[in-house]
């Protein structure tokens, strides 16, 4: 069976969860398919209260909530300043509480080699999924790149899925896309920069940006990729 179908199946899994709890499951079956170390997704309301599932020792998982390393966790204080996925190697580990924090870390089960994709949702949430494993730069390299475009779209997903379960949340009101901010999209999703749609739909790049901010505002996204990943979860573009 190959990985994207089994990614396939594991997102019908996502779809179908009905609890945080079926989360935490996906990330298992995730992590699997990506036969990595662990898959985690770790969310931060504005209140500061935090939420994680994933793949990593609930005994790490509770040491990091009790040493509150929330407050000198280079990971999260990285992405916090970032809206693109981030390399751990990239990060800032230079002080001597960041340090501490890996050597604890790695002491737990954490890998060498991380990649994290923050997120930011509605009411001050943010969020990271991140994808953990214990190799060489070479390898994680290599992986990374192979797999980005898919781990930011589950990314998104996960956080899609997470925000369904928030308490009190208001739904959404869902405005639908025109057939061209369709096109456009769906082009996207299956892997064409934005020369390839707009030479594929014959119009101009300038054209072409105005569907994709159109579209990007009647979704609620933050960006292209988040644009894509919720007309996906949400049915309107089939890839």
């Amino acid at each position: 069976m190959g990985i994207r179908h089994r990614l396939d199946q594991v997102l019908e899994t996502l779809e179908r969860a009905d609890s945080l709890e079926g989360i935490q499951d996906v990330s298992v079956r995730l992590r699997d398919s990506y036969q990595i170390d662990h898959i985690v997704y770790h969310w931060v309301d504005s209140a500061g209260d935090q939420y994680g599932c994933g793949t990593y020792d609930p005994a790490w998982q509770q040491r990091y909530l009790d040493m509150n390393y929330l407050r000198v966790d280079p990971v999260i204080q990285g992405c916090y300043q970032r809206f693109h996925p981030v390399d751990w190697k990239r990060l800032d580990w230079s002080s001597k509480a960041a340090r501490g924090f890996l050597k604890d870390a790695q002491a737990h089960g954490v890998g060498n080699q991380g990649f994290s994709v923050p997120i930011r949702g509605p009411n001050g949430q943010f969020a990271l999924f991140t994808c953990n494993h214990s190799c060489d730069d070479e390898t994680w390299s290599l992986f990374t790149e192979d797999n980005r475009r898919a781990l930011i779209l589950m990314a998104h997903y996960f956080n899609e899925k997470a925000l369904e379960f928030e308490p009190d949340r208001k739904p959404e009101n869902a405005q639908p896309l025109s057939p061209r901010e369709v096109d456009a999209m769906t082009l996207l999703a299956i892997g064409y920069n934005r020369a390839q749609v707009a030479d594929t739909l014959s119009i101009s790049e300038h054209t072409l940006r105005v569907y994709i901010e159109s579209a990007r505002f009647k979704l609620g996204a933050m960006n292209t990729t988040h644009a894509v990943a919720r007309a996906l979860s949400r049915g309107l573009i089939v890839v």
